[in-house]
């Protein structure tokens, strides 16, 4: 078993990687991997969740931070608090997760364009690799990206 396995699975960088919600056994690898933060977007009733996973996680000596997003409404608010949390993480390996690394592409798409500099279309990939936003999500990428100045034009 490896991070591979792991539905969609993507390391951003040697800091940062990003997947869909891991198995109980997984867990074991993301922590052998040298992750030390575990950040959580999806609900607790998403498909495949785990009830204890804070607890889980933890007891690998892991942080653990659920920030629960509604997959039908994504809010400002929900985008704050992980941009928080990776400013908190700073200098730490980063392991993030939600269902189908649907949500934490796209909120990790807009913090490496806002915080990292990153360059628009070549972190876009990264999302396209998984998923093409509906215009739920794509609406909500617009604002956010507009709220942080950062108005851009994808060319896919």
């Amino acid at each position: 078993m490896s991070l591979e396995d792991i539905t969609n699975f993507i390391e951003i960088s040697g800091q940062l990687g990003s997947a869909g919600q891991p198995t109980r056994a997984q867990f074991s690898e993301v922590q052998v991997a040298g992750y030390q933060v575990v950040i959580n977007l999806a609900m607790p009733d998403s498909p495949g969740a785990i009830a204890d996973e804070s607890s889980l996680v933890r007891g690998l000596g892991l942080e653990y931070i659920h920030i629960p997003v509604v997959w039908t409404a994504p809010h400002d608010q929900d985008l704050d608090a992980f941009m928080e949390t990776m400013r908190q993480a700073r200098g730490k390996k980063v392991f993030a997760h939600c269902a189908l690394n649907m949500r934490v592409s796209s909120f990790i798409y807009i913090y490496r364009v806002v915080v990292l500099g990153a360059v628009a279309d070549e972190a876009w990939w990264d999302v396209l690799s998984v998923w093409q936003p509906d215009e739920t999500w794509q609406n909500f990428i617009d604002q956010a990206m507009n709220r942080f100045g950062k108005s851009v034009k994808i060319q896919v």
